[in-house]
């Protein structure tokens, strides 16, 4: 390992290997739930390095696991516990090559922060319109890795629907270049498809081409009480029908998960958090290409109608940007809110949106009746049909006695009623380490062998990221 070792320092620097005092930056996940240990930490500087260095890790048959910002999920980017891996992190790797405006793309680096690129592409008069709330500190190649979703997935679609191209280096070190950023390519396979989303198992993504759209005119935010998830799908087909392309945020938020922000963030306003008769609230973006007023006037039309319908009972237009950032800030506030109430069991499902109300209200039953008085913390991405359906433990309980005894039990059943409901049991985290069985039991068998296939003819020696995704041979 002194020899391969060397070679990296040679490639990158000796001051961009790090092998020695704390490196849980790059060695604990984000959820401080697993922590691994590296051979070392590699910081290339240019795609020339990140080849240089998987060439050195391949002739060495020393595995690597790329890292973006290291805000994942499903503990797809932190080496497992031998030692033996190389974290080679992209963080380095953080330029805006170069902004087209007739041919709406920008051209960055794998390292660049998400907030980075949002403030690149305004700055120069565009909107890059991925948003999560780790936008601060997650990295494009992380996001275009897990193909990373968002509060605005129900306009602009999941990041692999914002890349036009990618630069990746092969588990042998050979690099492909393919950011032309041409909107139609019809050469045969799809590579860049093939690289979103594979979570580092069969390239490392050093670039990307991503779509800019023009900057809306107006952005309205309303807060809406519906009285059940059936009048919250109500309200989103009434939405898409009204607003159409202007429909860009659509979330929905449970009693309980907003009385967990009310409760532990007591600063901040949660509309209608004392009203008893409220069991779920909407939140709505609507971005106009013409004017505030004709943004407006369209907003108050879709509120009436709702109203008149019965599928809002109260509802809160924000008058300024600023009322807008704090009703979006409720919404970012669940994860937060749910962590300082205790360690907790989380699930990132997708399921058709038509059957959303029906998924819910059987899982609720179905957990009340086998494990009693647990809180079910349910928000997420209506508008895409993502739900983050989260397990609390029973209030006053011993939360780490609760996952201790129930996680797997608890994952079991959201898992088999996400299947029964042709669902997803991971819409935007993906699968990582976390997951693997998971996967092994809900895909199928034919789907399996496909993707072990790509991973075989593409990775033979297996360097890139092992047993993330696909159970290591």
């Amino acid at each position: 390992m002194s020899v391969l070792l060397d070679r990296l320092r040679a490639i990158v620097g000796a001051a961009n290997v790090l092998t020695e005092g704390d490196l849980s930056a790059w060695e604990q996940d984000w959820r401080k739930r697993s922590r691994g240990k590296a051979l070392a930490v590699v910081r290339p500087g240019d795609t020339q390095q990140v080849a240089a260095v998987v060439q050195a890790c391949a002739a060495a048959g020393t595995s690597l696991v790329p890292q973006g910002g290291n805000t994942g999920l499903a503990v797809g980017s932190i080496p497992d516990e031998s030692g033996s891996q190389v974290l080679l992190s992209l963080q380095r790797l953080n330029r805006i090559r170069s902004i087209d405006a007739a041919n709406l793309t920008m051209t960055v680096e794998a390292g660049c922060v998400l907030q980075t690129l949002q403030e690149t592409a305004r700055n120069a008069g565009f909107l890059f319109p991925l948003s999560l709330a780790a936008e601060g500190s997650c990295t494009i190649g992380g996001n275009l890795a897990t193909n990373a979703g968002g509060t605005q997935v129900v306009r602009y679609g999941n990041t692999r629907d914002l890349c036009l191209g990618l630069e990746v280096v092969t588990p042998q070190g050979t690099v492909w270049e393919g950011t032309s950023g041409l909107r139609k390519d019809n050469t045969g396979y799809d590579l860049r498809d093939l690289m979103i989303g594979s979570e580092g198992t069969l390239g490392v993504i050093t670039a990307a081409t991503m779509k800019l759209y023009p900057l809306p005119a107006a952005q309205l935010t309303a807060w809406a009480a519906v009285p059940s998830l059936e009048h919250a799908v109500t309200l989103l087909g009434l939405a898409h029908r009204r607003l159409g392309p202007g429909l860009t945020g659509f979330e929905v938020m449970g009693k309980f998960a907003l009385s967990l922000v009310a409760k532990h963030f007591p600063a901040l306003r949660v509309p209608f958090a004392d009203d008893d008769a409220v069991p779920y609230c909407v939140l709505l973006e609507n971005s106009d290409s013409e004017s505030e007023d004709h943004a407006r006037a369209r907003f108050e039309a879709l509120l009436e109608t709702a109203f008149e319908d019965g599928c809002v009972t109260d509802a809160v237009v924000a008058e300024n940007l600023t009322q807008a950032h704090q009703l979006w800030h409720v919404r970012e506030s669940i994860p937060l809110a749910q962590a300082e109430e205790g360690l907790n069991i989380k699930h990132d499902i997708s399921i058709a949106v038509s059957r959303i109300p029906a998924f819910v209200a059987e899982t609720d039953a179905l957990l009340a009746r086998e494990i009693p008085g647990v809180r079910l913390v349910n928000f997420g991405h209506l508008g895409d049909g993502n739900l983050h359906y989260n397990v609390q433990a029973p209030d006053g309980g011993d939360n780490k006695a609760f996952l201790r005894d129930h996680e797997d039990r608890i994952n079991t059943l959201v898992y088999d009623a996400v299947e029964k409901f042709e669902g997803s049991f991971s819409a935007e985290h993906g699968v990582g380490s976390l997951k693997v069985d998971k996967l092994e039991k809900h895909k199928s068998p034919v789907a399996l062998e496909m993707m072990r296939a790509i991973k075989r003819g593409l990775d033979p020696q297996n360097i890139l990221n092992p047993g993330r995704v696909l159970r290591s041979a």
